[in-house]
């Protein structure tokens, strides 16, 4: 059940959130008509759906302080189809070389990155690292092969990898709901990306930090274009484009 303080958030956006025809920027139009209300159903889906579902019959507990059935993690903490469908569809429009994730869980997001990208180097980062073998195996499973699996704690892990990428195409940033790690992300990666770069924030009406971070990546001088989906935030730095902020129904 949605709690209360995130379904009033959820009124208040879908009060003043627009459709495709609301919209008259060209670049935003273009990916709401093409890409996100593109609800087609695809072959790739099903795939991934039915890994889903065997997952969540899965009753392995993993987590030595607080641990957890598998079944418990594909149902609570990965994400809704329609979210990670929505993400395929994203990276599949954007064409990325280069995708980093943060917050693996079981790889069902990961393996809709991977499909969607399967010639992009795509890195993830996963706290929890009894849940690696598990993700290996789903990824194998798909025949997924151009995903590389990072485990550790990703305020540590991030710096150190983008030292090695001269430029940053598809970042999603999930897992950790702090404030102060969220704007550390933003910051981080800010510097990597490009005018068609595309970074994407999971949750970010999760809670109070989530929504002042939000608020503040939104303000920053380097943002030109943010979408809001009440769901996920869409960012992109197109410096020849006016600033505007978007709220959208999904």
């Amino acid at each position: 059940m949605m709690k209360l303080s995130l379904a009033i958030s959820f009124l208040k956006h879908q009060f003043k959130a627009k459709t495709r025809h609301g919209v008259h920027s060209p670049f935003v139009y273009r990916l709401l008509d093409e890409v996100i209300y593109d609800f087609r159903a695809k072959t790739v889906y099903q795939e991934i759906e039915q890994l889903r579902n065997d997952l969540e019959q899965n009753k392995r507990c993993i987590g030595n302080a607080e641990p957890a059935a598998v079944s418990h993690l594909a149902m609570k903490v990965s994400k809704p189809a329609k979210l990670v469908q929505l993400l395929y569809r994203l990276v599949a429009d954007l064409k990325p070389g280069t995708i980093i994730e943060l917050g693996t869980s079981l790889g069902i997001t990961t393996a809709y990155l991977a499909k969607a990208a399967p010639e992009a180097r795509l890195v993830s980062i996963m706290e929890n690292s009894e849940a690696l073998s598990i993700t290996e195996k789903n990824l194998k499973t798909l025949n997924i092969r151009n995903v590389e699996l990072l485990s550790g704690n990703s305020d540590d892990l991030l710096p150190k990898l983008l030292e090695g990428i001269p430029e940053l195409d598809f970042i999603l940033i999930d897992g950790n709901h702090s404030k102060v790690s969220i704007l550390n992300y933003f910051k981080c990666c800010l510097p990597k990306m490009s005018n068609h770069s595309m970074m994407v924030f999971k949750d970010i009406y999760q809670n109070r930090e989530m929504k002042s971070a939000w608020q503040e990546i939104k303000s920053h001088p380097e943002v030109s274009v943010t979408i809001d989906l009440f769901w996920i935030g869409l960012v992109f730095v197109r410096r020849a484009q006016r600033k505007e902020d978007f709220f959208i129904r999904f």
